[in-house]
């Protein structure tokens, strides 16, 4: 069965100049268009495509990505205003429609919101940014430790609220981050906690057994601060020279350093670190 609004897996049954038919198991079939098929492609070819309303409200593939899929949250831009409603840039040739009526208050041209994507037979594909309908503050079918998407909402007095894989709401405390995060962005984290009195949920940016790591990581950013960008220290440093400097064994600060490479915010050099100019 094909699913609107999301990201197909379906074979090539049928080859023109105009493009590919590409047909599911249940032999419901739509179109991609030439200029979206693969510079190689055969008939029994298995393709990825997202199927959306074209502009003639036709079921139609394209191997472009969407921002988002049916059923996720996006922060997306506002490109355009009519009568019915906002148009958001989604990453597709056809804009995605927020109706006004869905609207708590009018979304502005230039900015970018919150949204929720769905799809209906009435309005097909649209958006709507109230999201807080669709989401949950109490802990279902979470665990802590476990690995989840975050998607940055908000920055509070305490940190920064999050969504979890489009479902749930939760917290990364200030003490607890060590680069610099903005609303819309995309990140993996972990959850930390899950609070025994109201469900509520406590994130990470990094997996159980890192407090450790969490901990240094800061104050490592901190001393590239203090020493014009760069510590004549890395992961060939004597464990004596690295305790001496942070208090930490050298597997502790391995990990720190590692972790903040990952995330794009040092670079590791033969005899030293250095900080990341963003």
């Amino acid at each position: 069965m094909i699913m609107i609004g999301k990201i197909n897996k379906l074979k090539v049954t049928e080859r023109t100049a105009e493009g590919a038919l590409l047909t599911a198991e249940d032999h419901s079939s739509v179109f991609l268009p030439e200029s979206s098929v693969p510079e190689v492609c055969a008939l029994g070819d298995s393709l990825e495509v997202f199927v959306y309303l074209n502009h003639d409200k036709q079921l139609q593939a394209t191997t472009q990505n969407a921002f988002a899929q049916v059923d996720e949250i996006a922060y997306l831009k506002v490109v355009a205003t009519t009568a019915a409603g906002v148009f958001l840039d989604w990453g597709l040739p056809k804009d995605l429609l927020a109706p006004f009526n869905l609207q708590r208050q009018k979304l502005e041209l230039g900015r970018s919101y919150l949204v929720k994507v769905l799809y209906d037979e009435q309005y097909g594909i649209y958006a709507t940014p109230k999201i807080e309908a669709y989401l949950n503050y109490e802990a279902f079918y979470l665990r802590e430790g476990q690995a989840v998407e975050l998607l940055i909402a908000e920055k509070t007095e305490n940190g920064f609220k999050a969504i979890i894989n489009h479902t749930h709401w939760g917290m990364l405390y200030h003490n607890e981050i060590f680069q610099p995060l903005r609303k819309g962005q995309k990140i993996p984290g972990y959850i930390k906690r899950i609070r025994e009195d109201d469900r509520r949920i406590d994130l990470s940016l990094y997996p159980a057994g890192y407090a450790k790591v969490e901990g240094i990581t800061g104050e490592i950013i901190e001393k590239l601060h203090q020493y014009a960008g760069y510590l004549p220290l890395s992961d060939k440093s004597s464990p004596e020279d690295i305790y001496a400097q942070f208090g930490v064994s050298k597997k502790v600060f391995k990990q720190a350093i590692g972790a903040l490479y990952k995330q794009r915010l040092i670079e590791i050099e033969p005899e030293g670190i250095r900080l990341l100019k963003k």
